[in-house]
């Protein structure tokens, strides 16, 4: 159907570590806002997957048992498992275990990266990483000029090679996984997970098994991605929902949805497609104060495409501006963060749901202080009508 102003709106969250603090307070931090989302009438919490970096949602599984055990009513589930770090087993497994505890509250959404990283770690081997003296001409290659379509930025695809090869993901990736361990296909998993879930599974030498807990539980299966590779095309031609990451890659957003659609066929689960589209949001009383909260997005953007991993979110009193050339490797996602009042995110919301005619929206938030990020979400709530 066509994107209405007043879509459903959900949470994406990190469970990001300020400066200064520690993993048990993001955690708290995590369910006193999944508890206020559900109080302000957002659709669904759903929790990303990190690994060594200051963010505390190691483990999307154990994080959704937490929250939906706080919660009462709204939707929690993974954004997204990282499936090329395990198992087609354990993830249903996991994830019935969830369902039974909360049955019919679950999302379980997966994602491509761990495969994407495990293909770039067997092309370049011996990358090496960037280190904070690194002259930006050695970084990233830089986005070129944004273009402006409908109210919406749409930046030139940022180029994510020079980061898949850095050598510190790399052997970080070697940690998640069992030594000699080979990367299943993103299809091939998606196929056994849906076939664990709805008991067809059969093992490759054709033994029969069936996962307990996990077969027949109520989940909604979700596929994420950036771009109109495999994950859009997988979602598409299964006939799964179907999540566009424009706070991640906003250069590509609009190729991914339109490829999912092109691929979409009908399934048990959806007749026609259905796209969420995701934003990275801060909302304040007025535009200066957001602007002020969110002037430090752009030093934990650069911390990620340097190749160090994301810092713990640098606090605005006290962190320096970017120079021009770290300004310069992030500026098509500072140009691409919906920063304001609530009538101003508000608007430039409603216009890339617009543009992308998105079924909901998730938006995420990040804050050095907590109360500051409670804010943002209610604020932006009762603007687009949840309250």
């Amino acid at each position: 159907m066509p994107f209405h102003d007043h879509a459903p709106l959900s949470v994406l969250d990190l469970a990001p570590i300020s400066e200064g603090s520690n993993p048990a307070a993001a955690l708290a931090n995590t369910i006193d806002l999944a508890q206020h989302a559900e109080q302000w009438g957002y659709r669904r919490y759903w929790v990303a997957e990190h690994h060594f970096v200051a963010v505390a949602g190691s483990n999307p599984a154990v994080l959704i048992g937490r929250i939906a055990g706080a919660t009462t009513t709204i939707r929690v589930g993974s954004a997204a498992v990282q499936v090329g770090q395990t198992t087609a087993v354990s993830v249903v497994e996991s994830f019935g275990l969830l369902d039974a505890f909360h049955p019919g509250r679950i999302d379980l959404g997966l994602g491509r990266s761990g495969q994407r990283r495990a293909e770039a770690v067997t092309a370049t081997p011996t990358a090496s990483a960037p280190t904070p003296s690194t002259p930006a001409a050695t970084l990233p290659r830089l986005p070129g000029p944004s273009r402006v379509v409908d109210g919406v930025v749409l930046p030139e695809p940022f180029d994510v090679s020079a980061l898949l090869a850095n050598s510190r993901l790399a052997r970080s990736f070697e940690v998640l996984t069992q030594p000699g361990a080979q990367t299943p296909d993103f299809a091939e998993q998606v196929a056994d997970i849906a076939a664990l879930l709805e008991g067809t599974y059969r093992s490759p030498s054709g033994l029969e098994l069936h996962a307990v807990p996990g077969e027949g539980a109520d989940v909604e299966l979700w596929i994420f991605g950036s771009s109109k590779g495999q994950s859009a095309q997988v979602a598409g031609a299964r006939g799964l929902p179907f999540v566009a990451n424009y706070h991640v890659s906003p250069g590509t957003t609009l190729e991914a949805v339109q490829a999912y659609r092109a691929a979409f066929r009908p399934s048990a689960v959806l007749a026609e497609p259905y796209v969420v589209v995701s934003a990275d949001v801060v909302v304040a009383e007025d535009d200066d104060t957001a602007r002020h909260l969110a002037s430090t997005y752009g030093h934990w953007v650069y911390s990620i495409r340097s190749g160090h991993g994301a810092v713990a979110y640098p606090d605005p009193a006290t962190t320096p501006p970017l120079d021009d050339e770290q300004r310069a490797l992030v500026a098509d996602r500072l140009e691409t963060q919906f920063v304001g009042s609530p009538d101003t995110v508000v608007e430039r919301l409603a216009a890339l749901g617009k543009l992308t005619d998105a079924d909901e929206l998730v938006v995420t938030s990040v804050t050095h202080d907590h109360g500051d990020r409670l804010r943002s979400h209610e604020l932006l709530a009762k603007k687009w009508g949840l309250i």
